[in-house]
């Protein structure tokens, strides 16, 4: 990995900089140190993005920036390259931001005043959705969708969460007739939504804050869909907090102090959201500690999903 990281700092003319792994999650992160300028440096998962959409992703990225949006700013490398392949990865390098995560799932929130936390973040996603409508996307943009087909469809982008195979027979029972009242609720509905480039991943982890101002970083699920699904992702990593209500309140008002979106079908997209980690986590069973991550994502969908179908009226 030395080697590669080495070769990648090269094409950027950054021999001889200091670098240490921050985080390896999807991707490795590397902070770069080089001439009194600090940087993150991404080796890209192989095989989970094509290279196009990396490089539609950076290019989305870089109009956000341009869009007043406090995000990660694409470096070119001394080529002009936003991106580059080095050994089966793709490498990019992004401006450092400052600042510290809002918090991390699973642990209880920590902040001195949650509501305007919620409201300012509201706020961030709208204007992230506002100025992504705004953007002429270049000729080849390409990124995932999730749309109808990649949340129900026959392959979602993150798999068939009722195919999980540690599910009982009543719980795949429980998901296919979720997938089933989705699909229809989908079909009925999802012309009219708010539709467009989404993060899809705006949890705690992925919110910097550096004094009043907020960041939004790790675009690496970011594509095109419903724009109530945004919203439900932020939402449900803090369904336990004992404030949920108002920080829900808050997020929503501070969206729609930006722009207008209809919120009639959110309850859907929150259980579609917490569904979509039953499947995420397929592929991933070999992983440290996703025996029990696998057990708190079903048992978090389980519950919404028995909640929603009944509300429904669809529980057999």
């Amino acid at each position: 990995m030395n080697a590669i990281v080495e070769q990648a700092l090269a094409l950027w003319g950054f021999a001889g900089a200091s670098w240490s792994l921050v985080a390896a999650r999807e991707n490795q992160v590397f902070r770069v140190d080089h001439a009194d300028r600090t940087y993150a440096l991404r080796l890209r998962r192989p095989g989970y993005r094509t290279e196009a959409e990396l490089r539609s992703e950076l290019m989305w990225m870089a109009a956000l920036d341009r869009g007043g949006l406090h995000v990660p700013r694409p470096v070119p490398s001394a080529s002009g390259a936003l991106l580059h392949m080095v050994g089966a990865h793709a490498v990019d390098v992004l401006t450092w931001l400052p600042g510290a995560p809002v918090g991390k799932t699973g642990v209880a929130l920590q902040v001195k005043d949650g509501l305007t936390l919620f409201r300012n973040i509201g706020r961030e996603m709208a204007r992230l959705h506002e100025v992504s409508d705004s953007w002429s996307r270049p000729e080849g943009f390409t990124r995932q969708s999730w749309d109808r087909a990649g949340l129900v469809g026959e392959t979602p982008v993150w798999d068939r969460f009722w195919d999980n195979p540690t599910l009982s027979d009543a719980d795949r029972l429980l998901f296919l007739r979720l997938r089933d009242t989705a699909r229809d609720r989908l079909a009925q509905i999802g012309d009219k939504l708010d539709f467009g480039l989404i993060h899809a991943d705006l949890v705690r982890e992925n919110i910097m804050v550096d004094g009043d101002r907020l960041q939004l970083i790790d675009f690496d699920d970011g594509g095109f869909g419903y724009r109530l699904f945004d919203i439900a992702t932020t939402l449900i990593r803090n369904q336990n907090e004992p404030n949920y209500d108002g920080l829900k309140a808050a997020l929503i008002e501070g969206y729609l102090s930006v722009r207008d979106l209809d919120l009639a079908a959110l309850d859907l997209f929150v259980v579609l959201r917490a569904a979509t980690y039953v499947g995420w986590i397929i592929t991933r069973m070999n992983e440290d500690g996703s025996g029990a991550r696998n057990t708190r994502f079903v048992t978090h969908a389980r519950a919404l999903a028995r909640a929603y179908l009944s509300e429904q009226g669809a529980t057999r």
